[in-house]
């Protein structure tokens, strides 16, 4: 009797097993939606879809397709209703698939392209992923700067602003669905718009749309713009909604001193730090000595005045925000790490705070914010202007008097024979009135 229950248990458990895997294999995966970021020379694609995709893909020419088969899937999805803004992805499509339950997209391209094609495991808000990425190789990945200007007389200052995430990576979001990526590029932008209205300085933005750049770029577009200075906008976020305030964050003496490492091992690449110094100096034993040190010095200036900067801007953030930190924090972050440029990564709130989420949300907070960061960025430059900027020959031509007792404007024109109205120019003085003990710009003329 035990012996024929045994049977009958097992023939009921083989009959499970044989319909789990029966409608595992019949199961249906599905594409849920579709996103396209693109950027000026690169395009993301991505099909969000039910479960993990199993997946090939091939190329065709004349024209130019990319064709991706994903098993096990429904032809479910409309491809005609998604936006898309690319200049690189002409249309998505459906095509007939290699078998019944697969599903083939095409992709067609306006123009031979570089592509890659992967996977991603769910990460909120997103879950499991296709990504296609379209890079034109033929296109430069940032504007380029036709003319040396750190060679030409009385040169901009430059800026390049970085607006953190972007594009597939939202960065943290808030209790009220807020993305970190859309409130980074809406204080980048402002900022962008205050340098450039400050004669003798220019900004550059790492990207000025929604779309993605990887951390380990960022760096590399300050490079070829020959910036005097990067700064990473980015919003804080925490497990628990109740810490707020800004901080001002530098690379870390570690990180720093690993990526003077790599550097040194990358001889190809010491040009890029060192200039016409490195056509001179030989790739043998004892002068990379003479190498190692010029890096050193320069990633040890690049530290210094990013130290420096970072107290200017917190000086200037306390007087409109709370502060998380006093004091300039330092971390292992992949965007600060130049060797060559000051580098500075400002967090301008916690969008983990609902308090702080909706002020971050609020476009004069974000003016604020603005106004705040480039004050201590021009009281920065204006006490250390790099070498052959207009700033730099400014600072040489001027001088400052402090206002004694029985002085007067127009004692002090007389003095120094300049006009008054000069006077009151550089000092943004309104009237006539000066004050025991105020110092002022006298102008050369």
């Amino acid at each position: 009797m035990q012996t024929f229950w045994l049977k009958k248990i097992r023939l009921l458990l083989t009959s499970i097993l044989l319909f789990v895997l029966s409608f595992s294999t019949f199961a249906q995966n599905n594409i849920e939606g579709l996103r396209i970021w693109p950027s000026p020379s690169t395009t993301r694609l991505v099909f969000d879809l039910a479960d993990t995709p199993k997946f090939t893909y091939f190329t065709l020419s004349k024209p130019e397709r990319l064709v991706i088969d994903i098993e096990n899937t429904k032809k479910s999805f409309n491809f005609s209703n998604i936006t898309n803004d690319s200049k690189l992805v002409k249309k998505v499509r459906y095509s007939t698939a290699k078998n019944k339950q697969a599903v083939r997209v095409v992709i067609e391209l306006s123009k031979k392209l570089d592509k890659t094609v992967f996977a991603l495991t769910p990460t909120a808000p997103y879950g499991d992923r296709l990504v296609v990425d379209l890079n034109d190789g033929a296109a430069p990945t940032t504007p380029q700067i036709v003319l040396d200007a750190k060679s030409s007389p009385d040169r901009d200052i430059i800026v390049v602003l970085d607006a953190g995430h972007g594009g597939e990576d939202p960065g943290s979001i808030g209790p009220a669905r807020s993305y970190e990526k859309n409130i980074t590029l809406g204080i980048a932008k402002r900022l962008q718009g205050l340098i450039q209205q400050e004669k003798g300085m220019k900004a550059v933005m790492t990207r000025t749309g929604d779309y993605y750049i990887s951390p380990n770029k960022r760096p590399e577009i300050a490079r070829k713009h020959k910036a005097d200075l990067f700064v990473s906008i980015h919003a804080d976020a925490f497990t628990t909604p109740q810490p707020s305030g800004a901080s001002v964050w530098v690379l870390s003496m570690k990180r720093a001193n690993s990526e003077l490492g790599r550097w040194m091992e990358r001889t190809e690449r010491h040009s890029e730090l060192l200039g016409g110094a490195a056509e001179i100096i030989q790739d043998t034993a004892s002068e990379r000595y003479l190498t190692e040190a010029l890096l050193d010095m320069s990633m040890d200036h690049s530290l210094t005045t990013s130290y420096d900067l970072s107290r200017d801007v917190i000086s200037q953030l306390k007087r409109m925000t709370k502060m998380h930190k006093k004091t300039p924090q330092a971390a292992s972050l992949a965007v600060l790490t130049s060797p060559d440029i000051p580098s500075i990564l400002v967090e301008t709130g916690f969008i983990s705070n609902p308090r702080e989420e909706k002020n971050l949300n609020w476009s004069a907070y974000r003016q604020k914010l603005a106004v705040s960061i480039f004050a201590g960025i021009k009281q920065h430059f204006r006490d250390s202007p790099p070498d052959g900027s207009l700033w730099a020959r400014q600072k040489r031509e001027t001088r400052t008097h402090k206002v004694r007792s029985g002085e007067s404007l127009s004692l002090l024109a007389q003095r120094y024979n300049v006009p008054i109205s000069q006077i009151k120019r550089a000092n943004n003085l309104s009237s006539n009135v000066v004050k025991i003990g105020q110092v002022l710009t006298i102008p050369r003329t």
